[in-house]
């Protein structure tokens, strides 16, 4: 074979000065399409607290966590500790961690949007089963296959996204899926407060309506155009350049054409992706796949954003104030995601994790503290402290929005090379499904038991994780995703780690 061989990396120089083009219209419409996979993901987390907080579905379902709602006497934190009431919000994860395992070889091999269209028609499934349900296990098995459509789409649409985008957008169009996600979690909240004055049938429109998300998703993925990226990597050589020209908007596109043929020539040369991530050259990406999903959910905003109306209730709101209260904190979501588009790519994606890692900290304890001095386990917070209450709650969940939450996403996606981006990918979606479904399986008992200790223990993981970003996360901002493995080479503590960048010739071989 003649050619070059890279190892151990992608590219062996840096061309990011010699790359040429701009954000187009027809990029910014293929993410924006791209990103409403996120949608699905966050409709899911905002509908599964609503739902689990209505009488009728309670009844239905869960008799006997509505006779316990009902007692006053009932200790407010342990009111909806239930196995069954969390495995019916964790069984989706737990089959999208297996799914976005499966993902990968799929989107490897046949392309990015065949990953997206799937995950759209295995959650159009899933919503017409829970839309449909009579028993628990009609209901269990609609939500699992929820979560094949999250486990599909999570893997997929990040990698999109981060393949299109050009270097110096590459934060902020990324971002789009988060946004998405929050306007999904935003609509599921708004959906639940209007569904949950119907009497008899308002869960199933709730669950339902998931429908709608997941027909865009599946509809747009066949409108999609595939990525260079994986075309090339497919072999497709001149259908990867024209797909580049068309969203660079120039025929001066030779630089970075290169880079993606360098990173392809290795990647078809990689049999076991998930083999060769383990190698000790990867291994900062490694890290960064597994902690930075993990430290997204030990913020323990899943945990509001799952139960925010079993969590209001259970601090004494009534149901409608407990739903309007949830509205509000999605539509806090929504426009500080916003904040995090706008500023991304010109203050970096480290100093958003660490000052929000700060803010999240401060709002943590100070919701333990209210909690601790003013709360009757078997009574309610005044007036005055349930308003502040919210307030801080709102803190927390903006300081989220504008940095782990979109960039728990954004960074693991853009930093792995070619021959391991899908294999690292879904590394980084089952990490982040599999301690979704331990919270979402254990907060209530952790409610239960900690009471309001519960958020300091979210406080001291939020604590950890900043001291981790410090010490071990370079910036990304600007550096071309075909090159991000150079950027390795220059942070003081993975150097010593990842070997020396040689071009290894091949010439003489045929």
């Amino acid at each position: 074979m003649a050619g070059g061989s890279l190892a151990p990396a992608g590219v062996a120089k840096e061309r990011a000065e010699q790359y040429q083009g701009r954000a187009t219209p027809f990029v910014f419409m293929a993410c924006f399409v791209a990103a409403i996979g996120g949608s699905i993901f966050g409709y899911d987390i905002g509908i599964s607290g609503g739902v689990t907080s209505m009488d009728d579905f309670l009844i239905k379902f869960f008799p006997s966590v509505f006779a316990k709602k009902g007692h006053s006497h009932e200790n407010n934190y342990c009111k909806y500790n239930n196995q069954g009431l969390s495995a019916f919000t964790s069984s989706l994860y737990l089959a999208g961690l297996v799914a976005s395992l499966v993902a990968s070889p799929v989107t490897r091999n046949y392309g990015r949007r065949v990953s997206i269209i799937c995950g759209g028609i295995s959650f159009l499934i899933g919503a017409a089963l829970n839309a449909a349900a009579v028993n628990l296990f009609m209901l269990i098995l609609g939500r699992i296959m929820l979560g094949v459509g999250i486990g599909f789409g999570n893997q997929a649409v990040p990698l999109y996204l981060s393949e299109m985008a050009p270097a110096h957008l590459r934060g902020g169009l990324n971002i789009m899926f988060q946004l998405a996600t929050t306007l999904g979690i935003f609509t599921a909240n708004m959906v639940n407060y209007g569904t949950e004055k119907i009497d008899q049938w308002g869960w199933r429109l709730s669950l339902g309506l998931a429908a709608a998300p997941a027909l865009l998703m599946t509809v747009g993925g066949y409108l999609l155009p595939e990525t260079p990226n994986s075309l090339i990597e497919q072999g497709l050589i001149d259908e990867g350049r024209q797909v580049l020209e068309k969203i660079r908007g120039t025929e001066n596109v030779n630089a970075e054409l290169q880079d993606i043929i360098d990173a392809s020539e290795l990647a078809n040369s990689i049999k076991h992706p998930f083999r060769n991530i383990l190698e000790e050259r990867n291994r900062p990406q490694l890290v960064m796949a597994i902690f930075m999903p993990t430290f997204q959910i030990l913020t323990g905003i899943n945990s509001i954003l799952f139960y925010a109306p079993v969590l209001f209730q259970s601090m004494g709101f009534g149901g409608s104030a407990s739903l309007y209260s949830s509205v509000t904190t999605g539509a806090v979501l929504v426009l500080s995601t916003f904040i995090s588009i706008a500023t991304v790519d010109k203050w970096g994606r480290r100093a958003l994790l660490i000052s929000g890692g700060i803010q999240m900290i401060i709002c943590q304890v100070a919701v333990a503290i209210i909690l601790a001095l003013k709360f009757d386990e078997n009574g309610e917070l005044s007036k005055g402290f349930s308003v502040l209450v919210v307030v801080i709650i709102c803190l927390f969940v903006a300081a989220f929005g504008w940095s782990w939450g979109p960039l728990g996403w954004t960074v693991p996606s853009e930093i792995f090379p070619l021959e391991t981006r899908s294999a690292g990918q879904s590394i980084t979606v089952a990490v982040n499904l599999f301690f979704t479904f331990v919270i979402a399986q254990a907060f209530l008992s952790l409610l239960c038991s900690f009471k309001y200790g519960i958020f300091l223990f979210f406080a001291g993981w939020i604590t950890i994780m900043t001291i981790f970003v410090i010490v071990f996360l370079p910036e990304t901002k600007g550096v071309p995703i075909e090159e991000m493995i150079l950027m390795w080479r220059k942070h003081w503590f993975w150097k010593r780690i990842i070997p020396e960048i040689q071009l290894v010739d091949r010439c003489n071989e045929a």
